[in-house]
């Protein structure tokens, strides 16, 4: 009896004094959004512990914002319900000597980092190769994205069998090189502003420059199979899409390698091509919008905001989400995966990607979370490991300020630190 009553003594106490740590971190946190650095911008704050379901800090937290990449979380989910461990490269049937390939979105065949041949391995011996590229719904550009990217290596077009991830590699370390290394002709030597004429395949190169670009290129039914050719002379042609379904697919790359690529460092291209590749479960036509729809109104009918979500990569300012939703998403990606596999799909603070310069731990990281940053937009959602060993699950977004994304990110960081230190 005396042990019950020491027992109790000590949960009382000790919630008591977790009350009091907690009110604490509160008032902290309140007192920092009260400065006038938060006075002229939108500032929304969600932290939340899975463990024992409690919501540590709530400011804002079921207002909409616009997200930036954070919007690549709802794309990583999406991938991880509906694509397998290894993914898949392309569907085809085999006639005789002719070989037919339909596009599912993959963007890893001769990507410049993933470098994926499979296609070409399993065409190679056929005589005859018949190419489906026009299943695709999709506009080649997203909604809401700027149209003076166009020359920009972050916005590629999107594509039912994107190759060399859709961009022209262009390096000069030693002599002028491009890959794909038919479109060499295609570069000029000049200090142009831009990288590439607005709707046509002429790239400019600055002589004075050392370094390798990557330019986002022009697709069409010919220059692809012109690539192709080049690859396989006198065998491919391109066919149009009949709607027959093919029912043999092939595998390339392991999912993780494009997922952990896409998070680390914020490739838009690959989050675009993650949809479109999750959406041929569902259908040979291709379209994010209907994945999208889809996981939208089945497994994430349970948000408390459904989020406006426009594309893949975040490139859209179309985009608006919630830091309530990024946390629930969050929560069920923390509950449904390994903790090492999934922590090592995000940056992480001081050590790799886009948070490599930002939020450094002390002995160890205590950040695996995804940034996001528009203009005048910057975005933080994922994990906090606390110095007592908690997990904290957070999603805080900045937009509309006019001050730097630097200083942003200090004022972040001491919030985030503060709950690292005293949860």
């Amino acid at each position: 009896m005396r042990n019950f009553k020491f027992s109790v003594l000590a949960i009382l106490v000790g919630g008591f004094l977790f009350s009091c740590k907690s009110a604490a971190i509160k008032k902290s946190i309140t007192k920092q959004f009260e400065s006038p650095f938060y006075n002229n911008q939108f500032t929304g704050l969600l932290v939340y512990n899975p463990k024992n379901h409690d919501t540590i800090y709530k400011y804002n937290a079921d207002k909409y914002f616009t997200p930036a990449s954070n919007t690549k979380i709802f794309t990583l989910f999406t991938a991880l319900q509906f694509l397998p461990e290894q993914l898949p490269a392309f569907k085809y049937e085999v006639d005789n000597d002719t070989i037919t390939i339909q596009g599912v979105g993959n963007p890893a065949f001769l990507h410049p980092f993933f470098k994926d041949s499979t296609a070409l391995k399993l065409a190679k011996p056929y005589k005859k190769v018949n190419l489906i590229l026009d299943n695709l719904d999709d506009d080649k550009f997203g909604p809401g994205w700027a149209w003076e990217d166009y020359d920009t290596y972050f916005s590629p077009e999107r594509s039912s069998f994107p190759m060399y991830g859709n961009v022209l590699t262009i390096s000069n370390q030693y002599s002028l090189q491009s890959e794909p290394r038919l479109l060499k002709n295609n570069i000029q030597l000049t200090e142009a502003k831009k990288r590439r004429a607005y709707n046509a395949n002429a790239f400019y190169y600055n002589p004075k420059r050392k370094d390798t670009i990557e330019v986002p290129m022009v697709l069409n039914d010919e220059l692809i199979t012109k690539f192709w050719q080049d690859l396989l002379p006198n065998k491919v042609e391109v066919s149009k899409f009949s709607g027959k379904q093919l029912n043999k697919i092939a595998y390339s790359v392991p999912a993780d390698s494009l997922y952990k690529r896409m998070m680390v460092v914020s490739d838009n291209f690959l989050a675009e091509q993650m949809l479109i590749m999750a959406s041929s479960v569902l259908s040979d036509t291709l379209s994010s919008r209907r994945i999208r729809d889809t996981i939208l109104n089945n497994q994430l009918k349970d948000l408390k905001q459904q989020p406006r979500w426009v594309d893949g990569s975040g490139l859209s300012r179309y985009n608006l989400f919630t830091p309530t939703s990024f946390v629930q998403v969050l929560t069920k990606l923390y509950k449904a995966l390994p903790r090492a596999r999934l922590f090592n799909l995000f940056p992480v603070g001081g050590a790799s990607g886009t948070l490599k310069r930002y939020y450094s731990g002390v002995s160890e990281p205590y950040i695996y979370a995804k940034s996001g940053t528009v203009g005048n937009n910057y975005s933080l959602s994922g994990y906090l490991i606390t110095h007592s060993g908690e997990t904290l699950i957070f999603s805080f977004m900045n937009n509309h300020y006019k001050t730097s994304s630097i200083e942003v990110k200090k004022q972040m960081q001491l919030i985030l630190e503060s709950l690292r230190d005293n949860y």
